[in-house]
């Protein structure tokens, strides 16, 4: 196929600020709970470790054990992290090593196990658990990032009362919560599970993390249990509010050089593709609207998990060979999103994939396709999109161009650079 729309390198400004010494916050909002009055010398400390892809949560959490270490407490990390890392305790070690979190970085041990102790019976009829080894310890700190969850809607989503769950739940309460999910609704059940662990499962303190546009820590508050609700749903609004878009509504074809777990939940933000309550196609008030997804690669960090690449269209055959199909399907299983393990249609080359995608648009020719590519869906500062956005490119005070119209620099093989840095990697 000839004739493939030309793009524009663009830079979008994006929102929120930024916290210049992060340390210096964690010390200081832990430092207002006087969490000296509840933790003794030499009682023990669990500390929630995630695995979402938080900027600097290696800063954050290494913070947080020397304030405690501070208090002549015995801090120590627990993964909390569902079935990611396979639902292994090797694999969830695996996956806070690619963080840049070890014993050696943090100052601390860690202990990860996958057992799980059973708390109560939840008043829906279910089992609550909480990891055994965090179960066992004095207190627990549980530290997350506040945002819009990739599937659920509502004034509380992914924050400290979801770490609850499917965080220091394990697999186990992974498994069991999405279940209940579809008999009560996320709002009923996050509510009911979280208000169990933390009436009983010594909850000390939590830290909560709000990132800008830019990925960069904006906002970070230390709460007391009793606040986890009225604290997730303030800072969600905040989150909203900051989080990263596509600065055009309406697309062809989105292309993305990377999905992964370390970018989002699903691999793609679902949030930013338009595709939080459809799979393949956007909800009716649902922005933006995106034909055709194509997917390149998966990022490093994901360790072969593709969880979300069911949402897309098309994708590369060396997408398909980086995807670890076990630990993919373990994922969407647990989350009770049997799509988003599926394969899309693949292609060997980056070129016939963007062919096969431009055929299937509709009766708009492929050289004016409304085309947007990016490296995920988490660093949209810099993006190109199709030379038919110029005139919207020229219009928005909140985009600069960085250069010429350009045509889509394949190689000989038929394959795309990756966007780097400010732009397209030529390399």
């Amino acid at each position: 196929m000839s004739g493939y729309p030309r793009v524009l390198l663009v830079r979008q400004a994006l929102r929120g600020p930024t916290i210049a010494d992060v340390p210096a916050a964690v010390h200081d909002r832990l430092a207002a709970l006087h969490l000296e009055k509840k933790i003794l010398p030499g009682q023990s400390v669990a500390i929630t470790a995630g695995s979402r892809g938080i900027r600097q949560i290696d800063v954050i959490l290494r913070a947080t054990v020397e304030h405690l270490r501070g208090l002549e407490a015995e801090p120590f990390l627990v993964p909390a992290m569902g079935s990611h890392g396979g639902a292994t305790a090797e694999g969830q070690l695996s996956v806070l090593a690619k963080l840049g979190i070890s014993e050696a970085t943090m100052g601390c041990p860690i202990r990860s196990g996958m057992e799980t102790t059973l708390v109560c019976q939840a008043a829906e009829g279910f089992p609550v658990y909480c990891d055994r080894i965090a179960a066992a310890a004095d207190h627990v700190l549980v530290c997350g990032r506040v945002k819009a969850h990739t599937s659920f809607t509502g004034d509380i989503q992914s924050g400290l009362m979801k770490m609850l769950l499917t965080g220091l739940g394990k697999h186990a309460g992974a498994l069991v919560y999405h279940r209940a999910v579809i008999d009560f609704g996320f709002p009923q059940i996050v509510r009911s599970v979280a208000a169990t662990m933390l009436a009983r499962c010594r909850v000390v303190a939590g830290l909560a993390i709000v990132e800008n546009g830019g990925n960069e820590t904006a906002l970070i508050e230390a709460i007391l249990p009793q606040d986890f609700e009225a604290c997730d749903r303030r800072l969600l609004k905040q989150a909203i509010e900051w989080m990263p878009r596509l600065p055009v509504q309406e697309l062809d074809v989105l292309l993305i050089d990377e999905l992964g777990k370390d970018i989002s939940g699903t691999g793609m933000d679902t949030n930013v593709i338009g595709r939080k309550y459809h799979d393949h196609e956007a909800a009716d008030d649902e922005w933006p609207k995106v034909r055709r997804i194509v997917v390149r690669g998966l990022s490093d960090a994901t360790g072969g998990n593709a969880n979300g690449i069911g949402m897309a269209e098309f994708c590369t055959q060396r997408a398909v060979a980086q995807a670890d199909l076990a630990l993919t399907r373990i994922n969407s299983l647990t989350a009770n999103h049997a799509p988003a393990g599926m394969l899309p249609i693949d292609f060997p080359t980056d070129r016939a994939a963007l062919d096969a995608a431009l055929k299937t648009i509709g009766l708009r020719e492929p050289h004016e396709a409304r085309l947007a590519w990016i490296r995920n869906t988490r660093d949209l500062e810099v993006l190109a999109l199709s030379e038919s956005y110029a005139g919207e490119v020229q219009r928005d005070k909140n985009l600069t161009l960085l250069g010429p119209a350009q045509d889509l620099p394949f190689d000989a093989t038929g394959n795309l650079p990756r966007f780097v840095g400010d732009g397209i990697n030529p390399a």
